[in-house]
Parts: C-alpha cells; sequence; structure tokens
C-alpha cells in the first residue's frame, strides 16, 4: 500500500473519554472511531489487524479438527425460552420486533442457536464428536460501555461449541481446546494466564479464562510465580466480599497488598491484572437437554449430547494487544498482528535518488508478500516519523540524507533504537529481522 492512497487519519488529540491507552491510541492511529456508545467502525488499518488475528483463530482452530459455520446474527427469543435464559440474560440482550410483531434477539452469544442446527442432523454417536464455530458478530447492551473496544457493545467474537456421547469425551476437548487458545494468544505474541473462572449465565459445571497480563486489566488474577496455577478471585471464597474493591484497584496498589498463603508447590502467589480474551466451559447437557437434542448411544438409547462451549473475543484482542504492548508515542503491534509490518519512508520525495530507492523496496518487499506499505507523502519527516510511532509498525526503513553516502536507516519500533546499514543490505536486512 502507498501512504498516498490509503485512508489513515491520525489525529494529535485523543477522545476526551479515552482513558485506557489502546482506547487512545486506536482512535488517533486511525484504526477505528466511535459510532455511537459502544459502538466502533474499523477504519483501513484496524480492519487489517482484524483480519490478522482472525486468520490466527481460524488457522489453529482448522487445524485442531473444528468445522466453521456461521449462524444468523438475529435469533428468535423462542429458542432462549425454551433454554430458560430468555430472562436470566436480562437487559444486556437487545430484542426486536419484526414488522409482523415476531420477537427476535441480537445474538450475544449462540449456545441454543448451534443446538438447534445440530438436532436432529447428527443423530447417531457414530456422527461424534462435532466441534462447530462461528466468528460473528455478537451484541450486548452493556450498561456502562467504555475502554473503547474492551467494553463495547457490538463486538466481533470467536464462539465454538462441540457435541459429545460421553463426559470423558467433552473432557478431552476442552482441553484440547485450551492447548489450541494457548497456541493462538502465543503466536500472536501475548503474555497471557490461563485461570479458573466462573461459568457465569452460559452455565456448565467448570470453565477457565484466558486473561492477558496487563496494568489496565478489570479482573484481578492470583497467579503463582512457579507453577502455572492462577484463578480469578471470583472463584475463591476468602476474597468474594473483596471483589469489587480488588478489582477497582491500580496494578501498583495490588503489588502491596501480601497473599498470606502458598501455592500447592510451594510457591509464592500474587495479585495480577488481566484482561479476559477467552473462556472455555464444560456445559453437560444443560441445553441439549432443554432444546431435546439427543442422539442414538451404542445400546440404542436415546441420550442428550454432552457439550462444551468456547469462545475469544477477536475484537477485544486488538485492544488487548496494545494495552500490553505501547508507550507513550503510540502503539507496538506484535509481528503476527501488525497492519503492516514494515514501512518504506522517504524522508524528501522530491529527492528522485530517495524515491527511486523506496519504489525499489517497495517492490521487492511486495513481490516477497511482505506487509509493507510505502510512505511517499509530501509531509515533513517530523511528522512522518510520530505517525510512525503512533501507528506501531515494527520496522520503519528511513531512506534520507544518509543516502548521499550509501546508507539507509533501519528503525525499531519496539526497542526505538535505529541502525544505518548499506544499500545493497538492506532488503536482506530486513527478510531477517520480520522471520
Amino acid at each position: 500500500m502507498r501512504r498516498s492512497r490509503a485512508f489513515i487519519p491520525t489525529a494529535k488529540e485523543a477522545p476526551s473519554d479515552a482513558t485506557l491507552p489502546s482506547h487512545q491510541f486506536l482512535v488517533r492511529g486511525g484504526f477505528i472511531n466511535q459510532q455511537g456508545a459502544g459502538l466502533y467502525n474499523f477504519l483501513p488499518l484496524g480492519k487489517i489487524v482484524l483480519e490478522k488475528i482472525r486468520a490466527v483463530v481460524k488457522e489453529e482452530l482448522d487445524f485442531a479438527g473444528c468445522c466453521e459455520v456461521q449462524l444468523s446474527f438475529v435469533t428468535p427469543i423462542s429458542l432462549w425460552e425454551r433454554s430458560g435464559r430468555a430472562d436470566a440474560m436480562g437487559k444486556e440482550m437487545l430484542r426486536i420486533n419484526d414488522r409482523h410483531q415476531n420477537e427476535f434477539v441480537l445474538s450475544p452469544t449462540n449456545e441454543e442457536a448451534m443446538v438447534e442446527l445440530v438436532k436432529n442432523r447428527v443423530t447417531s454417536y457414530k456422527d461424534l464428536p462435532l466441534n462447530l464455530y462461528q466468528i460473528n458478530t455478537k451484541f450486548r447492551d452493556e450498561a456502562r460501555p467504555r475502554y473503547g473496544l474492551l467494553r463495547g457493545r457490538e463486538f466481533l467474537m470467536k464462539d465454538g461449541y462441540s457435541f459429545h456421547s460421553s463426559k470423558e469425551d467433552m473432557v478431552r476437548e476442552f482441553d484440547l481446546m485450551e492447548s489450541t487458545y494457548k497456541k493462538i494468544f502465543t503466536r500472536l505474541g501475548l503474555d497471557f494466564r490461563v485461570v479458573a473462572a466462573d461459568s457465569g449465565a452460559i452455565g456448565g459445571d467448570g470453565s477457565k479464562e484466558f486473561h492477558v497480563l496487563a496494568d489496565s486489566g478489570e479482573d484481578t488474577l492470583i497467579v503463582c510465580e512457579a507453577c502455572n496455577y492462577g484463578a480469578n478471585i471470583e472463584t475463591i471464597d476468602e476474597f468474594k466480599d473483596k471483589i469489587d474493591e480488588l478489582n477497582e484497584k491500580s496494578y501498583e496498589e495490588l503489588k502491596e497488598q501480601k497473599i498470606d498463603q502458598k501455592c500447592s508447590c510451594g510457591a509464592n502467589l500474587y495479585f495480577k491484572k488481566g484482561i479476559e480474551v477467552g473462556h472455555i466451559f464444560q456445559l453437560g447437557t444443560k441445553y441439549s437437554a432443554a432444546l431435546e437434542a439427543n442422539f442414538s448411544d451404542e445400546n440404542g438409547r436415546s441420550k442428550p449430547f454432552e457439550m462444551a462451549t468456547f469462545g475469544i473475543g477477536v475484537s477485544r484482542l486488538v485492544a488487548a494487544i496494545i494495552e500490553q504492548n505501547h508507550d507513550e508515542s503510540g502503539c507496538i503491534w506484535t509481528k503476527e498482528s501488525a497492519p503492516y509490518i514494515v514501512n518504506i519512508m522517504v524522508s524528501n520525495v522530491k529527492d528522485e535518488a530517495q524515491m527511486s530507492l523506496g519504489e525499489e523496496l517497495y517492490v521487492k518487499l511486495r513481490a516477497a508478500k511482505v506487509d509493507v506499505i510505502f510512505d511517499d507523502t509530501k509531509e515533513r519527516f517530523g511528522f512522518k516519523m510520530k505517525d510512525a510511532e503512533l501507528i506501531g509498525f515494527p520496522y520503519t526503513i528511513i531512506i534520507g540524507k544518509e543516502l548521499e553516502s550509501g546508507l539507509v536507516q533501519i528503525f525499531d519500533r519496539k526497542t526505538k533504537e535505529s541502525f544505518s546499514i548499506d544499500v545493497s543490505s538492506a532488503y536482506e536486512k530486513i527478510m531477517e529481522l520480520i522471520k
């Protein structure tokens, strides 16, 4: 992409209600803009990031044997009434009536709809197990939408649902999805923890949350310094009467509050702030029994499916990545999520030699399938550099006055360090850095 042809409306000032870094920088960097309370448009840069995250999620799920579908965003309320959740979801579930006064909901999740899809289409134990997922729009009418993409009303979510002939097989799939989610978040370059959690309105007997560790997280976690143990404080009796108080504390305040007990491994426990980006649930027969979705077992007996459900906040991950990766200048995208991994910046577009080299590198990198943007605009160098740091391109090739000596600079966004390199080695060096 040539910057002169791109739609990247950067801004010096953040919205007055933007208190978190991700909200400030995603708006200022031209990734998103607000359409209404808790409603955001994804501009070209934001859409690229969103699609890159979606691609990682899909690739790992497909590799694990899941099948992608796409359900209608609008769901009949009758399904929710049959499962008993029509009232349980409360005002977060937005209800609408069509011209014939039939009542529907804008889907906040799709357990009922997916069960209805499978019902009478999968009838034998021989057709199991089955894991279906979608990456689709959801809507929850939050009472206090805030923090940009972290707590919006409309969002992109990966929701998956598995169907089994036995509890043992359901647990096997649950463990497989935990492993798959870890691969997804690791590929995205995130520091995260898996913690025991409350199943809430989704229900079921067991659930785990995946939290990106960030000082701005709304949830308070207890994690072990040595092993993989972690828990949301909402699951620990000792802290249940202090949940609101602890969640309101900053990370610095939490560090001062010691935890007396040790982990079962003998190591120290400590508080961390987390942003929930994934949640997996062991549902059992909660929905299949309520919706009379049955299969025939090995003995010909009719039984309700054993089920599990698995969610990832895809659009929330756009913000979570920046909450964990930013500085005072702007975004620092991980390699897997960056809208463009290389930014070629010509300092003076009136200089034919600079433009010629920029074009040459741009063509070569595109031919190598590198996500590259060519800043060929007439803006001042200082303006271009501030924009590059705000947007967060991992690497910027700066073609400027040093070209007279046969050199260009490569700027590393994460370290903020730059170094000069011979023109003849620039392409090879960039290819080495982006591996």
